[in-house]
């Protein structure tokens, strides 16, 4: 019983939250619910929230897995551009096999995974300080890859990675739907998810109890590169161009953030997918609501910051316990008044 008031608990405030987000949109801006289905597409700003969030979502899904072990990855912000250049590259250069392309791609993202969960589960770095130095590096290797230029290109089986239409909707967003289904139902109706808590909330007892905690350290990484080189492939499709200095940039944090505002515990153990993409939406719904509410630019990043602090203090026991404690003093003293 507990578990499950719990488990309420931790869906109610992330609920909560975004439904306050969109009720605020009822009052200052209608036109948000808005929706038309025009050339086999559904339209409309619910639609670009969802289109928006594809990429930070994708993020979001690898960085939970991460995070539950009591690591942190840095780095997918550098692997986007990686990815991106990649793929940029050899389309500009005539290579057409797009499944080649595609899987190049992802190549890239499952070796800087592969590089993270090495430095981390293989020579005990710490994950902040081994991610670092891909956040950097990639990066930079990413310039390299695009000799310092931003590299177009003209691919229309590329292109609809982030442009086209499936069932209606955007391609990012069944892309990103297709992978929270696989990557949930291998956490939560496999043996996987477990052991992935478990190495979160105590890798020496894991061990003990005979969980190869270095391999499954390994492989969230692995899936996290996975899914940010994938997140790089559908930011590079929708602009047809490379641009190694700015793709991904800072969305490692607000992966980071979807996480954190989904319950999940940076100490690792606890984790939620669904949760997770709930977060994803109250960052991109906020942003979204800002622009369209006509607030002046200066004070969207202000306003964003106050809303999230909010959230997350809410979702403190400490800060509940607090408030309860002054609402509990304040009765007290008008009691004795009386």
């Amino acid at each position: 019983m507990q578990l499950t008031h719990l488990t309420q608990h931790r869906l109610f405030l992330p609920l909560l939250a975004l439904t306050i987000i969109l009720l605020a949109n009822v009052l200052f801006s209608p036109e948000f619910f808005h929706l038309e289905f025009k050339d086999g597409r559904l339209y409309g700003s619910l639609v670009d929230v969802l289109n928006r969030s594809a990429p930070t979502a994708l993020l979001a899904i690898g960085m939970a897995l991460v995070i539950a072990t009591g690591g942190i990855d840095l780095s997918v912000g550098a692997v986007i551009a990686i990815s991106g250049a990649i793929c940029a590259n050899l389309l500009n250069s005539g290579f057409d096999a797009l499944p080649l392309v595609i899987f190049a791609g992802l190549a890239a993202g499952l070796a800087a995974g592969t590089i993270n969960g090495g430095l981390v589960s293989i020579f005990g770095i710490q994950p902040i300080v081994a991610t670092l130095v891909l956040m950097v590096a990639g990066r930079g290797i990413a310039q390299l890859i695009n000799s310092g230029q931003i590299i177009t290109f003209q691919h229309e089986g590329f292109a609809a990675i982030g442009v086209g239409t499936a069932l209606g909707l955007p391609m990012p967003v069944i892309i990103a739907v297709a992978i929270f289904l696989l990557v949930q139902i291998l956490m939560r109706f496999t043996a996987l998810g477990l052991f992935v808590e478990a190495t979160g909330c105590n890798p020496t007892a894991s061990h003990y109890a005979g969980l190869n905690v270095k391999a499954i350290k390994f492989s969230v990484y692995g899936i996290s590169g996975l899914c940010a080189a994938l997140a790089g492939m559908i930011i590079t499709a929708d602009i047809q161009g490379a641009d190694a200095n700015n793709a991904g940039l800072w969305l490692e944090l607000d992966a980071i953030l979807a996480v954190v505002l989904g319950g999940a515990s940076l100490a690792g153990g606890r984790f939620s997918l669904p949760l997770t993409m709930i977060g994803v939406l109250i960052i991109q719904t906020m942003s979204t609501t800002i622009i369209m509410s006509g607030i002046e630019p200066k004070y969207n990043l202000l306003i964003k910051s106050l809303v999230i602090i909010v959230v997350l203090l809410l979702q403190s026991p400490t800060f509940r316990q607090q408030i309860r404690q002054l609402f509990g003093a304040g009765k007290a003293m008008q009691g004795d008044r009386v």
